[in-house]
C-alpha cells in the first residue's frame, strides 16, 4: 500500500528519474537527406552536416531528446504546417511568402545562389540563353528563375526532388546548368570535379529554421541560437564543416529578431 501511494506521488508531482525520464520531450525534426555539408546520411545511416551539427546542440541545451526524419525538401513546409514535426532544417531560406504560412528563427547563414555548368560548357549566366536550366523543386533557386527568366532569356526550366539529380543532369548534358546553394555547389564539387561555378548570384537571403505558425518552441530555439552566436559555438560548427571561421558581422554571429512577415 505504501509503495503504491509512493509511486502515485511521483507520478503526479515528477518525483524521481523514472518520472523525469518520462516527462523529456522529444523534438521531432525534419531535414532533407541529401544536401552536403548541410545535412546527409553516412556510412552507418545516420544524420551528419552543419544543421545536424546546430539542432543537435539545441536539443542539448533545451533537454529534449532528439528524433531526425528524412523528408523531400517539398515535404518539409507541409510537415511543419500539419505539426508531424516541430521543425525543419534544409537550408530553407527565410521568404517573406513563407512566412504567410510558416514560422522562422532568425537567420544564421548569409545564402547566395550560384549557376552551376558542366566545366567548358559555359562561363555564366549571359551564356544561358536559351538554354535549359534547372533547379531543386520548391527551392529559391526556382524562384530565381522564374524571376529573372525574362531579363536573361533562358530556355526551358527543369526542376527535381534531389540535388544529386539536378547535378547528374547538369554532368550529363541535359540541362545546361542550374541555380542553387553556391555552399551545396561548392561542396558538390569536391566529389564531382566536372562541375564548374560558373557565377556566384548575391541575393541577400538567409537561413533559418522553418516551424509551424504560433509554435511555443520558436522563442527556446531562437534563444539557444542566440546563444550559440555569442559563445561561439556557431563559429565552430561554421568553421567545422566549411573550413573558414564566418566574416564578422554576418548572420553566423549576430543575434537577429525573429522574422515576420512584411
Amino acid at each position: 500500500m505504501r509503495k503504491t501511494l509512493i509511486a502515485a506521488i511521483a507520478l503526479v508531482f515528477g518525483l524521481g528519474a523514472g518520472a523525469a525520464d518520462a516527462q523529456r520531450q522529444t523534438l521531432r525534426v525534419g531535414a532533407y537527406p541529401a544536401n552536403p555539408p548541410w545535412e546527409f546520411k553516412n556510412e552507418n545511416n545516420e544524420f551528419e552536416g552543419f544543421e545536424v551539427d546546430m539542432i543537435t546542440e539545441i536539443a542539448r541545451r533545451l533537454d529534449m531528446d532528439l528524433e531526425i526524419g528524412d523528408y523531400g525538401f517539398q515535404a518539409l513546409f507541409a510537415a511543419t504546417a500539419s505539426g508531424r514535426i516541430d521543425v525543419a532544417i534544409s537550408t530553407i531560406t527565410i521568404t517573406n511568402e513563407r512566412l504567410q504560412n510558416q514560422a522562422f528563427t532568425q537567420g544564421y547563414y548569409d545564402a547566395d545562389l550560384s549557376l552551376v555548368t558542366r566545366q567548358g560548357r559555359l562561363e555564366g549566366l549571359e551564356d544561358m540563353r536559351g538554354q535549359v536550366i534547372g533547379a531543386i523543386a520548391a527551392s529559391t533557386g526556382e524562384r530565381w528563375i522564374n524571376a529573372n527568366t525574362a531579363d536573361y532569356g533562358f530556355g526551358n526550366m527543369v526542376t527535381h526532388p534531389t540535388q544529386q539529380g539536378l547535378l547528374m543532369d547538369v554532368l550529363a548534358g541535359r540541362i545546361a546548368g542550374a541555380v542553387g546553394d553556391v555552399t551545396g555547389f561548392v561542396f558538390a564539387a569536391q566529389s564531382m570535379p566536372d562541375l564548374h561555378i560558373a557565377e556566384v548570384i548575391p541575393t541577400g537571403d538567409r537561413y533559418g529554421m522553418m516551424l509551424p505558425q504560433g509554435s511555443a518552441l520558436l522563442e527556446p530555439i531562437n534563444d539557444a541560437i542566440s546563444a550559440m552566436k555569442e559563445d561561439g559555438t556557431m563559429a565552430e560548427i561554421y568553421e567545422r564543416w566549411l573550413g573558414a571561421a564566418p566574416r564578422e558581422g554576418s548572420s553566423t554571429v549576430t543575434v537577429l529578431p525573429i522574422p515576420t512577415e512584411e
